[in-house]
């Protein structure tokens, strides 16, 4: 339990603020910060989906949870004063693909003037002491290479989503160059995660729990997609340590890094979806079927050497055991299991 009671003894009594802890990826990080004693307020909307993690692990009883818009900077700037938090971590945002082809100016208010927002509170900010923007795999020029993309290539995303994240981190640059000199700031462009706990739509774990409690068949648009897949506690422990130890020593923790598995976990999605139908078992299965939806990407890859030098870091799960604490958590959902202290487990046995 090293990672865990190193983790425990930096963020216990610390003051920390997080946009977007409604959301998938931030209910499991709110989680985590309680676990280790730390004093959160969560800044987001309510949460997307009637089904939602934040309200399973009954986060609003144990945070300072304010609803919020991204793009109201004088509530944001209210809460900031109110709380004066030491330690800041970005997370909300517009975060689908195809909702940004539906929804584009809404995408790029949210994921860019949103993070001018936060950046702004932290420029006039007298506390915060470390800054963390999680953007997206998706920020570069995708020329579907068979490579691993690195922190230094040309930032260019192609849909609405995916552009306005490279929004977001050239912003991030702005204001740490011409602003936050003396705060460490960081970047995080983390692959696809998975994990129990995510009901949105249009994403491909989700769709298979929705389909496998259905007994119904799950649609493939893309299998032959090749995707940066990670279990969800994998980036969030890289965040919990680039706040951490950026915080610490700035000259070496802070910059922009890419966070995803080793190129052996970069599948195709048909894959995925067979490693999930080999945990569910019976009364689960998937058909190919284009619905001549809008343009995404076809293969995408990081180079992590960054983060793995720096932060001397390696992947914890390989794809196989992600996918099956995937299905663990759904199955355990079902079954009525106490999902407060099942995935307060699974974040134990993560960071063993």
């Amino acid at each position: 339990m090293d990672r865990w009671n190193e983790l425990a003894d930096f963020y216990n009594g610390k003051k920390i603020l997080i946009t977007g802890h409604t959301g998938f990826k931030g209910a499991w990080i709110t989680k985590i910060l309680v676990m280790l004693g730390a004093e959160v307020t969560g800044y987001a909307l309510n949460p997307p989906t009637e089904e939602n993690l934040f309200d399973i692990l009954e986060l609003s009883s144990e945070v300072d949870s304010v609803i919020g818009d991204i793009r109201d900077l004088k509530h944001l700037k209210e809460v900031f004063d109110r709380v004066n938090p030491e330690l800041v971590l970005h997370m909300a945002a517009q975060p689908l693909v195809r909702t940004s082809y539906e929804q584009p100016v809404y995408t790029y208010e949210t994921n860019v003037m949103g993070t001018v927002n936060i950046l702004e509170c932290i420029r006039l900010s007298k506390s915060v002491k470390s800054f963390l923007n999680v953007t997206t795999d998706k920020v570069y020029e995708n020329k579907e290479i068979d490579k691993g993309y690195v922190e230094t290539d040309f930032l260019d995303g192609y849909d609405p989503y995916s552009n306005s994240k490279s929004c977001s981190e050239l912003v991030t640059h702005s204001y740490k160059k011409s602003f936050l000199s003396n705060i460490p700031v960081s970047t995080a462009r983390a692959g696809n995660v998975i994990g129990g706990g995510d009901f949105a739509l249009d994403r491909i774990i989700p769709d298979c729990f929705r389909a496998a409690g259905n007994k119904t068949e799950v649609v493939l648009r893309n299998p032959k997609s090749i995707r940066p897949y990670e279990h969800v506690l994998e980036p969030l422990f890289v965040y919990l340590e680039i706040l951490k130890k950026q915080c610490e020593d700035s000259g070496k923790y802070e910059g922009y890094f890419n966070v995803g598995p080793d190129d052996v976990d970069c599948i195709h999605t048909d894959e995925l979806v067979a490693h999930f139908k080999k945990y569910w078992g019976d009364g689960f299965d998937f058909k190919v079927q284009s619905d001549g939806g809008p343009h995404e990407a076809g293969f995408l890859k990081l180079n992590c050497d960054k983060l793995k030098k720096v932060y001397n870091w390696r992947p914890v799960l390989n794809i196989e055991k992600a996918v099956s604490l995937s299905v663990d958590w759904y199955k355990a959902y079902y079954k009525g299991c106490d999902m407060k202290d099942f995935t307060k487990n699974q974040i134990l046995s993560f960071f063993k």
